[in-house]
């Protein structure tokens, strides 16, 4: 019953993936339907990146008054719901209202998902869980490109994403009963197979964590919280603007440029697929300092002349990325504690789609005003400022737990 409820939540994550990389493939077409201008596809992720940052931010406290399965099964009547609205909008107006109801529904079941995950299944599930949200982001634009081409509208291609949700959510409500279940179950597992703190590893002890009414005072979480920020800037930097630096820096065709980013979102994809086996014999905290380094490296690559070598850089800043974000989220339980990492996980979302959202214009703006050749200083910046406050938390909690009396 556990394997098969894991596979819902991996529907579930397919499904999440599908809408991000819809407006993307379709405003080409929307944009002159609706009579809007080129950048408008700009305030509607603005809209819905919003929503994402509150839902987000209030998941922690309705996920503990209502529970994983509720916020996941509403979140997704919402999302669907705004997606069949976006199939119907008579006007660039609605898209805008329906934005809200698309970023709140996704935020919720975003965090809501990810807590449910890092409590009560392994860090490798982690892992495939955002690996396959890159196969439902995969499968958006094939969605809408079929429609598009067979039928000749983007919104016969909403109507068909949103008949998607509308199905999981279907699932949802019948399986509603076996979140509790499982998560009792899960917990029960847990505590049988619980090893003492004097046979874990120093890279696996942590001292006790009370629950707290406000969980940024917790030492190490707005450390955390840093990491988050950079992470998504840079891996959402390289996503929107690594194709600009290859053909104005580079000298590439704009079809060759796009083709290598890619493989950098492959490289993210496959190194998820992969670090997911890995985290079977090695922990999260040492795959996060080694896909850091690994990041690093591939940065340092995009300075160098030779066009093999930062191209390759690309793939390896993928690769590097792969295991941090997932990597991060899974530890939060065994970080902060679990009566408060339903909340955290919450602020973590709501700070990352933070800088989803703002750190990419920043550097555009930044370009605009000197070059585009600053996008390789930039992206190993922001690598190097999340690696820092990463292993600052480290350094926090390796003296957490010398102050308790664990020998590490």
């Amino acid at each position: 019953m556990a394997t098969m409820f894991l596979g819902i939540i991996y529907l579930a994550f397919i499904s999440l993936g599908i809408p991000d990389s819809l407006l993307g493939s379709a405003w080409p077409v929307i944009r002159p339907d609706m009579g809007a201008s080129f950048g408008f596809a700009g305030i509607l992720s603005m809209v819905v990146a919003g929503g994402t940052i509150v839902s987000s931010l209030v998941s922690g406290s309705l996920v503990q008054r209502l529970g994983t399965g509720k916020i996941t099964l509403i979140s997704c009547c919402l999302t669907a719901g705004a997606l069949l609205g976006f199939s119907m909008a008579p006007s660039i107006f609605w898209l805008v209202l329906l934005a809200i109801p698309l970023g709140l529904g996704g935020g919720a079941i975003d965090a809501a998902l990810n807590h449910y995950v890092a409590e009560n299944y392994k860090a490798h599930h982690m892992n495939w869980l955002h690996c396959f949200w890159g196969v439902g982001a995969t499968l958006g634009p094939i969605i809408m490109s079929f429609y598009m081409v067979k039928h000749n509208s983007w919104r016969d291609g909403y109507t068909a994403v949103s008949m998607i949700q509308f199905t999981l959510a279907i699932v949802l409500l019948v399986t509603l009963p076996l979140w509790k279940r499982i998560a009792v179950s899960r917990e029960h597992e847990r505590l049988d197979s619980m090893i003492p703190q004097d046979q874990v590893g120093p890279e696996l002890k942590q001292p006790a964590i009370s629950s707290k009414a406000n969980v940024l005072q917790i030492k190490g979480v707005k450390q955390t919280l840093i990491a988050f920020l950079f992470y998504c800037g840079v891996e959402s930097t390289v996503g929107l603007w690594g194709t600009s630096y290859l053909v104005g820096a580079r000298n590439m065709t704009a079809e060759t440029a796009a083709g290598w980013i890619s493989l950098y979102y492959g490289g993210i994809t496959m190194g998820r697929l992969i670090t997911g086996f890995i985290t079977l014999k090695i922990n999260n905290r040492v795959l996060i300092r080694c896909g850091q380094i690994i990041a690093i490296a591939g940065g340092g690559m995009l300075l160098l002349p030779l066009p093999q070598l930062f191209l390759v850089g690309l793939i390896l800043i993928g690769l590097g990325l792969a295991p941090i974000y997932p990597g991060l989220l899974h530890e939060t339980p065994t970080r902060f504690g679990r009566d408060n990492s339903a909340k955290l996980m919450g602020y973590q979302m709501a700070v990352a789609y933070t800088g989803t959202t703002f750190l990419p214009p920043l550097f555009g703006l930044l370009a605009a005003q000197t070059t585009i050749h600053a996008f390789p200083f930039i992206v190993i910046a922001f690598i190097i400022l999340m690696m820092m406050s990463a292993e600052k938390v480290n350094h926090i909690l390796n003296n957490q737990t010398k102050s308790t009396g664990i020998n590490c």
